[in-house]
């Protein structure tokens, strides 16, 4: 339902709104973060894809409690960015019909927070979305912007569509504050991953084999196919790779699939992490 929403209806305050209404429906904690909020913090991913817009942007944080203490939490992770112009670096015509369907990642998050709910399983869940609009106008973001995220580190910005990233790498870090102590995010990252493995599965990428394999053995279980690709040294010194900041955002689109999630992992540091 959330995905073929029009995004003049689906903002990311009424996807915060959605959010919010589930939980009081199901009994999961919520709260959910204001651009005052969001800003305050310095979560300088969302913000900058967020420049363009006249939406404000909205983090949201659902948490479901299996135990007395917050221990042992796994963290699920959504890109919510409920249309995607592609900014300065802008879509063509026939590439932006369906960027509706780009907080997929977000949709995916939710719909797993309301099965685990109804299911009760032991076990501590936090999910965190980061939601905006990526637009085009006189106050958006541009190619060879130097932004900060959330964490402190500086990223330049070679490519304004390859938002989605600066988006989860704040979340992440959230999520990490909210004490997820493994993470699984989910995005609708790149077409990359399309012409690598086709429409009908879904590109992994891991710090953690022993985590991978719980998730590999619940695909085959759902018939939901998972391929791992490879994040090598080579692939993250590329994203690295900057004369003016700790990262880019883009380094070249030969394996972009792996450039999009491995950009994502570097803010995870040493976390057991896998990328959908």
């Amino acid at each position: 339902s959330l995905v073929n929403m029009p995004p003049n209806l689906l903002t990311a305050t009424a996807l915060a709104d959605y959010a919010v209404d589930m939980a009081n429906e199901f009994g999961l904690e919520v709260e959910v973060l204001t651009k005052a909020e969001i800003t305050e913090l310095g979560m300088g991913g969302i913000l900058a894809v967020n420049q363009g817009s006249t939406e404000e942007p909205r983090v949201i944080t659902l948490k479901s409690k299996a135990t007395d203490d917050w221990s042992d939490v796994l963290g699920l992770v959504g890109k919510g960015v409920t249309y995607d112009t592609g900014g300065y670096s802008l879509k063509p015509k026939d590439g932006m019909v369906g960027m509706k369907g780009d907080m997929g990642g977000a949709a995916a998050v939710l719909g797993a927070m309301r099965v685990i709910a109804q299911l009760k399983p032991a076990k501590n869940v936090v999910a965190v979305i980061g939601s905006t609009d990526n637009m085009v106008s006189a106050d958006a973001i541009k190619p060879d912007d130097v932004i900060t995220m959330y964490n402190g580190k500086t990223v330049e910005v070679l490519n304004t569509d390859a938002e989605g990233r600066l988006v989860l790498a704040d979340a992440v870090v959230y999520a990490q504050q909210q004490g997820a102590n493994a993470i699984v995010d989910v995005a609708t990252l790149t077409g990359g991953v399309i012409i690598a493995l086709g429409m009908d599965k879904t590109g992994a990428l891991t710090n953690d084999d022993e985590l991978f394999e719980t998730l590999l053995e619940a695909s085959m279980d759902t018939d939901e196919f998972i391929w791992r690709l490879p994040l090598t040294e080579n692939d993250k010194k590329r994203i690295r790779k900057s004369d003016v900041a700790d990262y880019n955002n883009s380094p070249g689109r030969d394996g972009h699939m792996i450039f999009g999630g491995g950009f994502v992992g570097e803010f995870v540091g040493n976390m057991p992490w896998i990328h959908l």
